[in-house]
């Protein structure tokens, strides 16, 4: 027999590979990061001995959760300014509070908060776009989550960089920082073609031609956004786009609400990913993506949350429940966006998003072992005929009881393992007293 590191029972794993495999008293083999065995429980078992083995016989094991679009900081400003438009929220909430409160500290400790909340709800791997991510990737490498973050990039100043050129030399930095890191991967990010002059964007795609880098963006998230986009630049936002190099499998753009047929087409031909982030759409009141016919026209579409100031949560199984019912009742037709659609948007599409695919996303052998374990021995999941139904419309992010990140276990027993949870609350429970200060609030 093989001696690895980790073998995990269950019940049924959902490997979520190209065939949608769904296997019955599963085992799962693990040998440093890397999963080396997948299949039934008593054929594995007779193969490898592990030191150390999860016996979860009444759980559903599953590929972690990938979430395609954060602003993790942003915890410290869950709640400051609802019910707002998407220009009056920025404009004049949270651009202002945060000129006045993000430090490195703040983004520091508003990252932990947020690895804590994303890993005990089931994710394993997320996009970031903020302020000072160095700090995320720290947060994120000592909590032990896997991520694909950038500095974000403006022409006015941040509280990180002063000048367009401090923000392009801080993704250097990061790039170069960051570069062969098991965990933590860089990705080129200007906000938005509304708050980057060209000089930005063409410097932005020119540092991530050079270090092969995929490049995100807000791109089309309301009617306004589009409206003013088209005055400014005489033509369609995408068509801008186009004409200037930008589209291309490395281009993930965040909403996309307000996609065109032609856009669509034109995403789909020159392989540019997108994020779906329907309960921040929803809750400024954005609209509703285009998402069945993206998908129909073989756009890869990955599911994100945004960040907690727009959404308020971080928990993906939450994103899929509203992602699969919000395209139902817009288009009156029940069969869009089933439950298997939106898992694989949370997992393997996610995953392809963000050019991981190779790495995590699904249960095969040679990829990193990202898994949850979420236990079906509870009322609201009782009983189960179909996982994916059990996974989209009646689990939460709660019910995860482990998770399993690069071959190591970060929560078991529903407690995190890395970092010292009420530490982290108590300290952004600190921050956000120095935030109702400054904010007169």
């Amino acid at each position: 027999m093989k001696e690895i590191d980790l073998i995990i029972c269950v019940k049924t794993a959902l490997l979520m590979d190209e065939a949608d495999t769904r296997l019955h008293e599963a085992a799962i083999a693990v040998d440093g990061s890397v999963i080396v065995d997948v299949g039934k429980k008593d054929e594995l078992l007779l193969n490898y001995t592990a030191s150390k083995t999860i016996d979860a016989a009444s759980s559903l094991a599953m590929p972690g959760l990938v979430n395609t679009h954060t602003h993790a900081a942003m915890t410290c400003f869950r709640g400051i300014a609802d019910d707002l438009a998407l220009m009056d929220w920025l404009n004049n909430y949270i651009f202002p509070a945060e000129a006045k409160n993000v430090n490195p500290h703040l983004a520091y400790s508003g990252s932990l908060l947020a690895c804590a909340e994303m890993i005990k709800s089931g994710t394993t791997t997320f996009c970031d776009m903020y302020i000072f991510e160095d700090e995320t990737a720290r947060a994120a490498k000592e909590t032990g989550m896997r991520c694909l973050l950038g500095e974000v990039l403006f022409d006015f100043p941040s509280p990180c960089c002063k000048t367009p050129e401090e923000g392009l030399a801080c993704t250097r930095m990061l790039a170069d920082k960051w570069r062969d890191d098991p965990l933590v991967n860089i990705i080129v990010e200007p906000h938005s073609l509304y708050t980057c002059s060209d000089y930005v964007l063409r410097e932005a795609k020119a540092i991530a031609d050079e270090y092969g880098l995929m490049i995100g963006i807000h791109l089309l998230e309301n009617k306004a956004e589009r409206a003013e986009l088209t005055e400014k630049l005489g033509r369609s936002p995408v068509s801008f786009l186009q004409e200037t190099g930008w589209l291309g499998k490395n281009l993930l753009a965040f909403h996309c609400v307000c996609l065109s047929p032609e856009e669509i087409n034109l995403f789909a031909r020159h392989g540019c990913k997108v994020s779906h982030n329907p309960a921040s759409n929803m809750k400024l009141a954005n609209g509703i993506a285009p998402v069945p016919e993206m998908l129909k026209a073989g756009v890869t579409v990955g599911l994100g949350t945004d960040g907690c100031a727009s959404n308020n949560t971080l928990d993906m199984i939450r994103e899929m429940n509203t992602a699969a019912k919000l395209h139902k009742v817009a288009r009156l037709d029940p069969t869009l966006m089933d439950a298997r659609t939106v898992l694989r948007m949370a997992t393997i599409e996610g995953a392809k998003a963000l050019g991981m695919e190779r790495l995590t996303g699904s249960l095969e052998v040679g990829k990193k072992a990202d898994i949850i374990i979420l236990d079906l021995d509870k009322p609201h999941l009782t009983p189960v005929y179909n996982e994916y139904s059990h996974l989209a419309y009646a689990a939460g992010g709660a019910d995860v009881d482990t998770v399993i990140i690069d071959g190591k276990v970060v929560m078991e027993n529903r407690r995190l393992l890395t970092i010292d949870e009420s530490a982290v609350m108590e300290n952004v429970r600190e921050i956000a007293c120095g935030i109702r200060k400054s904010l007169n609030l």
